[in-house]
């Protein structure tokens, strides 16, 4: 059976259980949501280790076909177009939508978010390269361990032929099993999916966050089924650019009721070597980074909240802040690299608070119905690292199709 498939059966299992334990006691609720947890972990096992010794070998091997470089250019630049185009979208959404006003929070609030960019620019160089396999959150530590390693194998090539042997079996045994999880993820998605509804439920009762999430769906839409497929026609005259979207269905279903980046970069790695043919060497670099970088989903996210918020405070124009929030919210998306979930409203909070004016807890508004804004984000991202990633492979002659009946 097909892992989307599969994802599919579990997430609506998970839903009809939600709707069958309506009223139980919190002891239920509370089992649920450890079992969630308890997936959500199982689901990343072993990809820091698969994340390390797969980049260190394809840096490697970049770079002894004289092919890092263009690779890293292609990488950098579809993380900025992107983003950039993904932030106008969700700008543009809200002025031609017009949505109503959001009723004004008046919860105190709990706590102080911040971005932590000088503390993460520390784990950059840690007093001991090995304190990189200790956070599973931040990737980039890891990432850029292994990309020196990689750089410095390609130095020393005869030399280096033992370790590169060693790491390649490890590569392959890390994959072994994080293939075995990624099935078993079929079943956790019960639970997630589960957990996922009992917020949905109780948002979507809400008529004020009705339209927002309305809104925010048809973006979804819009950027996956549009946007990308019409990037994908134009740019690579890809004749039947659905078949790339359809290879990211479990990883949508993963990003969308889990909402964690890390946990889906596992099923992305997955299909877009098994299902799209990306060469490794590709997939094993491109999409960690653009899980840490590319995060326009989060953008748009957050340039689309940000004026529902303001539109919702205040009635006088907004027209004069829209090249702040387009800037604010494109500059912040490249630092939330270290939050695989919440992000795009850690990143709101973190606008609201920059923006000032007694705007601070202007985010407040819209905490209840956050976890499905970041969700509809984490979805967006899935794509943009499949998409972004089966694009620089094929300017590179990297791709070996294979038939949509063949996808796993």
């Amino acid at each position: 059976m097909k892992i989307w498939l599969k994802y599919l059966i579990g997430c609506a299992l998970g839903i009809c259980m939600a709707l069958l334990m309506q009223g139980t006691n919190e002891s239920a609720a509370v089992v649920i949501n450890y079992l969630c947890d308890f997936s959500i972990r199982a689901g990343r096992y072993a990809l820091l280790p698969l994340l390390f010794f797969t980049m260190t070998v394809a840096v490697f091997e970049l770079r002894v076909n004289k092919s890092l470089f263009k690779t890293a250019v292609l990488t950098i630049c579809f993380s900025v177009i992107s983003t950039a185009i993904l932030t106008i979208i969700g700008a543009l959404s809200v002025i031609i939508a017009k949505p109503p006003r959001l009723p004004i929070a008046i919860e105190e609030v709990a706590q102080l978010y911040t971005l932590d960019v000088f503390s993460n620019i520390l784990k950059l160089v840690p007093l001991s390269n090995f304190d990189s396999f200790l956070d599973g959150k931040f990737l980039l530590p890891l990432l850029v361990f292994a990309g020196f390693a990689g750089a410095g194998a390609a130095a020393d090539r005869s030399g280096s032929k033992p370790m590169l042997t060693l790491f390649d079996s490890v590569a392959r045994v890390s994959y072994a099993v994080i293939c075995f999880f990624i099935d078993m993820m079929a079943v956790g998605l019960v639970a997630v999916s589960c957990v996922w509804f009992f917020s949905f439920k109780e948002v979507i009762g809400n008529p004020s966050f009705r339209f927002l999430i309305l809104l925010v769906s048809i973006d979804v839409v819009l950027v996956v089924l549009i946007l990308y497929p019409l990037v994908m026609r134009l740019c690579l005259h890809e004749k039947h650019p659905y078949r790339v979207i359809f290879a990211s269905v479990a990883s949508v279903i993963t990003a969308f009721f889990s909402g964690d980046y890390n946990l889906t970069l596992g099923v992305s790695l997955r299909h877009a070597r098994e299902s799209l043919g990306i060469d490794t060497k590709i997939s094993s670099v491109c999409m960690p980074v653009f899980s840490v970088f590319a995060r326009g989903g989060a953008a748009l996210i957050m340039s689309a909240s940000f004026l529902v918020i303001l539109k919702s405070y205040s009635d006088l124009g907004i027209w004069q802040d829209i090249p702040w929030i387009l800037g604010t919210a494109f500059v912040i998306s490249f630092l939330l690299g270290s939050m695989p979930t919440q992000s795009a409203f850690i990143g709101l909070a973190v606008m609201c608070t920059l923006y000032g004016s007694g705007f601070e807890n202007g985010y407040l508004i819209i905490k209840a119905a956050a976890f499905f804004l970041c969700s509809a984000a984490a979805v967006i991202d899935a794509v943009t690292s499949i998409v972004g990633s089966y694009f620089i492979a094929s300017q590179q002659n990297m791709v070996q199709h294979k038939e949509v009946k063949n996808y796993i």
